[in-house]
């Protein structure tokens, strides 16, 4: 999943060292100012498209039927709801200053209890990221209790697909493990509330390292898999009896098929446990793994693993890959399920034993995908069967229940054969731009990260015209709609094929791919616009390390495309909704404006002296009006002009400003509803102004708050009071007054 810049949140992503609980149901108070009125009370929804997102782990409850969650790198934990068949998700709550713990690091639950739940949270463990946490809850994530932690916690970092980290002690349910990735073990005694390192764990952390890969328990022993085993010794695998003593699991597998575990299961009518291995922590870059089997009673290890790689395929091409997740059947003694990873070449399957893993069966090779639910995940022709399958897990109580995390979804099995999304509620797309249409079918059009963008027939099933073909994009980095001329849609971003752009002429339901394009779009595909008759296109050009390069302008629907030499490079270009001759850019290196009046042509500077040093600070036009620009500059609060960019004024209203959008207004006639994400009070949330940004009423509330939401939001220009919402991992939200 793509990484929230680091500029996101910076000043408030921070956490604390302390170890004290936090009761996360003590929300901020929240009273009305002179600019923002008391909460509005909206109803929140996802715009329904279903998973697009890297599902991490799941875990079944073994003592209650139908209970299970599921966690995700960037879009949050959720339990299923067997009587409605759908995801809920559990930390919608988390806010603008907690970003960072959107990204779930581990799942772990009391198998004795079942209304208690524990989550490690934390996304990056970068330097610029804040500390991970520990939520815990006592009434299976309704409510949690929070405690902050030292260290920091990966949930969107290489080695996301193993685990848990996170375990219930078997002798004491008061006492949990944590693994981290660079400081070692962690033991709490008192359900989550205090931790102290566990200074008797052998394997030296690392600050580059993997550290403690997974947790589990088996009888009364805990495992923890080490994934730096190879420079600690060849150790991969460790083991305490007592819960003070820890050593190494004695003729553990070595070598480079069995250097970084990712998996581990206990059989508890045999007594096997399985070890699920990979030459590294995936989801990329595996190319060799193997799967052991440990009969804890005697010692004694054997290799079951299915299929060893480095073969080839029909083609002639490597068939390289790891192993990932692992499951053993409650119900049937010897009986497992290991899936490969990383197997681009033969693709990824499911391996099924029933005898302990002397015979296995590819459950690929027989099954029958159903995605109508889902049709995005058409790739082409057909359904794959899915690539980044380290999430795997058999129902304790239906042993034809399987099912499994892709880098896009969560499919499910009851009979082994037919597989279709079982992803209802869950969604974990990161959002980069929203258009919603005056008129059409659609009342939205989505560019998305990883996953391209829709077309948005409907906003509660998922949508039947994705935009993934002509061309194919995997991120979309530009979407824009001619204003005066709604048919006309042009789209960029990121491509495995030769063409990173098209243009639609039935208002995003179908496509054309460019004709040709500038030579470094390929590597640094960015922001397009289309001016309001749709005649003109302006590509700006941002490779992803963040190097700029000139615009570039067409007339021809993408055939030719001419250096624009006036422009600001990597400025995001603005048409003017009103003028088809007038664009704008912003250059964020000078706080200069930059205003065209003959078609995108050329550039000239008008207001100067407004903020600078982040290429994320943006202009919007408000919409039917010619001139009428807004200015986004973060933390230096929300800017005006009236003049078409010859100057700006400050808006009083608010201190902050990170996203800001137009929808019908309150009135007909009267100007057209802001909705903004900023700073009007004493913290950042969703507002909406019906008078111009003279007052602000706050639209989202405390349960629906879904981490980091600066990047796009915008009005429905036919719905008054409806709002579309990007967020950075939990899809695209939409609210309407309730």
């Amino acid at each position: 999943m793509p990484l929230p810049s680091r500029r996101a949140v910076l000043a408030g992503a921070a956490a604390t060292a302390a170890l004290t609980a936090i009761p996360l149901t003590q929300g901020r108070s929240y009273a009305a100012t002179t600019t923002a009125a008391e909460a509005g009370t909206y109803r929140w929804r996802n715009a329904v498209i279903g998973g697009t997102g890297f599902v991490t782990g799941v875990v079944f409850h073994p003592a209650e039927k139908g209970l299970a969650y599921a966690r995700t790198d960037i879009g949050g934990a959720y339990r299923w709801d067997d009587r409605t068949g759908r995801w809920i998700p559990l930390i919608d709550h988390l806010g603008w200053d907690d970003w960072n713990l959107l990204g779930v690091e581990a799942v772990a639950i009391d198998p004795a209890r079942p209304n208690r739940l524990y989550l490690a949270v934390g996304t990056y463990a970068q330097s610029w990221a804040g500390n991970g946490a520990i939520l815990r809850s006592d009434d299976r994530g309704a409510t949690w209790t929070r405690t902050d932690l030292s260290v920091k916690l990966g949930a969107n970092e290489d080695g996301r697909g193993t685990g848990e980290r996170l375990l219930v002690d078997p002798r004491d349910a008061d006492t949990l493990w944590l693994g981290t990735r660079h400081d070692g073990l962690w033991k709490s005694t008192d359900r989550g509330a205090t931790w102290a390192q566990a200074t008797a764990f052998p394997a030296t952390a690392s600050s580059s390292g993997q550290g403690v890969t997974f947790l589990t328990a088996a009888g009364r022993t805990v495992y923890a898999g080490w994934g730096d085993g190879n420079g600690d010794s060849g150790t991969a695998l460790y083991r305490t009896k007592d819960g003070a003593t820890w050593e190494a699991v004695p003729g553990q597998p070595s070598g480079e098929a069995a250097k970084v575990p990712q998996h581990a299961a206990y059989d508890c009518h045999t007594r096997d446990l399985y070890v699920s291995y990979a030459n590294a922590p995936g989801p990329n870059n595996q190319s060799t793994g193997s799967v052991h089997k440990l009969a804890t009673v005697t010692g004694k290890w054997t290799e079951v693993t299915p299929v060893a790689p480095g073969g080839t395929t029909s083609d002639g091409s490597a068939d390289t890959f790891g192993y990932g997740g692992l499951a053993v059947d409650a119900r049937r003694p010897g009986t497992l399920v290991v899936s490969s990873n990383n197997r681009w070449a033969d693709g990824d399957t499911l391996f099924r034993s029933t005898d302990g893993g002397r015979k296995w069966t590819s459950l690929k090779d027989t099954a029958v995908l159903d995605v109508s639910q889902t049709p995005y995940l058409k790739w082409g022709a057909e359904a794959k069967f899915g690539w980044w399958i380290q999430a795997v897990g058999i129902d304790p109580f239906d042993s034809g229940h399987i099912v499994y995390g892709t880098g896009a979804t969560l499919y499910g099995t009851r009979d082994l054969v037919h597989w279709a999304p079982q992803i209802r509620g869950l969604e974990e797309t990161a959002v980069n731009k929203l258009v919603s249409p005056p008129s059409g079918t659609a009342h939205l059009l989505s560019a998305l990260g990883d996953i391209g963008g829709f077309y948005h027939d409907t906003l509660t099933a998922s949508p039947a015209a994705g935009m993934s073909a002509n061309p194919i994009l995997g991120s979309t980095t530009g979407l824009d709609q001619a204003a005066l001329k709604p048919s006309y849609v042009v789209r960029t971003g990121w491509s495995s094929s030769a063409a990173n752009g098209g243009y639609s002429t039935d208002g995003g339901q179908s496509w054309t791919p460019f004709a040709a394009q500038p030579d470094i779009a390929s590597s640094a595909p960015g922001p397009v616009a289309v001016s309001a008759d749709g005649t003109t296109l302006l590509w700006a050009l941002i490779h992803w390390s963040g190097t700029t390069y000139p615009t570039h302008r067409s007339t021809d629907n993408g055939a030719t495309w001419t250096e624009v030499a006036t422009a600001p490079k990597g400025a995001a270009p603005v048409a003017d909704p009103a003028d088809p001759t007038r664009f704008y850019a912003y250059d964020t290196t000078a706080g200069t404006v930059y205003v065209s009046t003959d078609s995108g042509a050329t550039f000239t500077a008008a207001a100067t002296g407004l903020p600078s040093g982040d290429t994320q600070f943006r202009i919007t036009a408000a919409p039917g009006r010619g001139g009428d620009l807004w200015l986004s500059a973060k933390w230096n609060g929300l800017y005006r002009s009236t003049d078409g960019g010859a100057t700006f004024t400050k808006v009083s209203s608010c201190w902050g400003s990170y996203a800001i959008g137009f929808g019908k207004a309150a009135t007909e006639g009267a100007y057209p509803a802001i909705y903004h994400v900023g700073s009007v009070a004493d913290f950042t949330a969703v507002y909406r102004s019906d008078d111009e940004a003279a007052t602000w009423v706050r639209i989202n509330d405390d349960a629906h708050q879904w981490g980091w939401i600066g990047q796009t939001i915008t009005g429905d220009p036919r719905v008054y009071g409806r709002v579309y919402l990007g967020t950075n991992g939990r899809g695209i939200q939409y609210g309407d007054p309730s």
